[in-house]
């Protein structure tokens, strides 16, 4: 973790009696604040409310150098560094909410073809005759294929068969 802290003596007489090196007792609250806070938070809120992080670190930080008479002026958190585990942790959550996404978008696919070839299905039905030049059609399209022969057993024939074998 990495962070800039601007801050100035107000109080001289403060600044000078009730703390030894007001610099460096600044700049070791600055630290271990730093720890806490951003311990407290999670990564995405990090990256998501850096300027809220700030000011929660600014008026920590100022709070407890004020007895000192020294003020936080700026507090800017610059770098996070994570750990290599950490970082291969979050690729693969990363990875698999990915994975997650495609999966659902390809359901919704699914279910949206299923109802339009419903629907289609109950519009041929409606009409004989459109299902047997969608038949021709089907044919039309195997034939173009690697050149197949094809013979063609109109639908009135198919339809006694399966009847007969109920």
């Amino acid at each position: 973790m990495d962070a800039v802290v601007y801050f100035q003596p107000v109080n001289p007489s403060d600044t000078i009696i009730k703390v030894q090196d007001y610099a460096k007792a600044t700049s070791q609250i600055a630290q271990t604040t730093l720890r806490s806070v951003l311990g407290q938070s999670d990564l995405d809120e990090l990256l998501a409310h850096r300027d809220k992080i700030n000011d929660r670190l600014r008026e920590i930080i100022d709070g407890q150098t004020e007895p000192w008479g020294v003020k936080a002026n700026i507090v800017e958190v610059k770098d996070v560094v994570l750990p290599e585990s950490l970082q291969r942790v979050m690729s693969r959550q990363a990875e698999a909410e990915r994975e997650k996404r495609a999966k659902i978008i390809h359901a919704e696919g699914e279910e949206i073809a299923s109802i339009a070839l419903a629907k289609a299905g109950e519009n041929l039905a409606a009409a004989p005759a459109s299902l047997q030049l969608r038949y021709m059609q089907t044919l039309v399209e195997m034939a173009g294929e690697k050149n197949a022969t094809i013979l063609p057993i109109p639908l009135d024939l198919v339809r006694q068969l399966a009847s007969a074998l109920k």
